[in-house]
């Protein structure tokens, strides 16, 4: 499933308290799809890496109880006492054996020794597939059948709408658009450490923003995202000296026009990035677009919508609509 229709069908199950595993490749955003489900709803959120754990981190350290003459078990400090939120199990499944025995007991009756889960809580795990040259140990089939399952694909429109609200660097929006296979690369079978995943395209924002000097930056870029993609990805930013000027564009609604296709998606982003931060520019906007190719009209408007950009109202947009009906069909 894409990002969008996971996060919109996880809120509800956790509105239901109905345990989810959410299952994917490394490093597409699987947790931060859980965390910001969270945030939207105002509710709390606490991330656990149970490969990291102990089974005795999460039942607790036992200690003998003189009135009762019985050992009991301390609950961790970490785990909720009160309120509503998620709690995200993450890398449940590379979790030793042992440890995903303690997750069964807090999945299956919301509680593990003497520690029970509040009602507002609800319990979502994730973990990476098996064939994913992660350390990964096969989920018991009584603790599979305690989830609903889902596998996150990657989709590059949602995660244009996410770097846009990120504010990621507008060099890789554009190349992302330009050359999508790239966005994630990564091969099981390969035994190269880089490739690109959206985090290390993130990482690749960070880099781009560091201040690093030029004669590093390649060097820099592939320890995030693999060689062959950092050559192409730095090639492709040199388009932007090609670009016609933005702001002049947006001013009058005129400017000069590219057929070349890597100057199109780079004016394209650019474009977009500079009406989500001004959008009473959406009329110059749509008038420039009128004699743009049409695939790159539609484009930049459907993803202005997507973020949240209302032109329904403009008259220029109604005769946008008339040039470009047959695209949207």
């Amino acid at each position: 499933m894409r990002a969008s229709e996971l996060s919109a069908t996880i809120l509800k199950l956790v509105e239901q308290k109905v345990p989810t595993f959410l299952w994917g490749a490394p490093g597409i955003g699987k947790s931060s799809i859980v965390k910001q489900i969270a945030k939207d709803t105002g509710v709390g959120f606490i991330d656990l890496r149970l490969a990291l754990m102990d089974p005795t981190d999460l039942k607790g350290i036992p200690f003998y109880d003189k009135e009762s003459h019985t050992a009991l078990w301390a609950p961790p400090a970490f785990l909720p006492k009160t309120g509503e939120g998620i709690l995200f199990l993450d890398e449940l499944n590379s979790a030793p054996p042992s440890v995903q025995a303690s997750a069964y007991q807090l999945i299956l009756d919301r509680q593990v020794g003497e520690y029970t889960l509040p009602d507002g809580w609800a319990i979502v795990a994730a973990g990476n597939r098996e064939g994913d040259r992660g350390v990964t140990y096969r989920m018991p089939a009584p603790l599979a059948n305690r989830f609903v399952h889902f596998e996150m694909e990657v989709n590059l429109d949602d995660w244009r709408h996410w770097a846009y609200k990120k504010k990621l660097d507008e060099r890789i929006i554009s190349y992302l658009s330009y050359k999508s296979e790239h966005l994630f690369t990564f091969d099981a079978k390969s035994e190269h450490k880089s490739f690109a995943t959206p985090r290390s395209w993130e990482y690749v924002d960070s880099i781009l923003k560091s201040g690093l000097s030029e004669n590093l930056i390649l060097d820099a870029i592939s320890g995030a995202i693999g060689k062959e993609v950092a050559v192409g990805f730095l090639s492709f930013a040199k388009v932007v000296n090609k670009l016609p000027n933005i702001d002049a564009i947006l001013e009058s609604g005129e400017g000069e026009y590219s057929d070349e296709v890597d100057v199109l998606y780079a004016l394209s982003v650019g474009l977009i990035s500079r009406v989500l931060s001004d959008a009473t520019k959406i009329d110059n906007l749509l008038k420039y677009t009128l004699n743009l190719k049409g695939e790159f009209a539609v484009m930049i408007i459907q993803d202005l919508q997507r973020n949240g950009i209302k032109m329904e109202h403009s008259e220029v947009f109604k005769e946008w609509v008339k040039k470009f009906m047959y695209l949207l069909e």
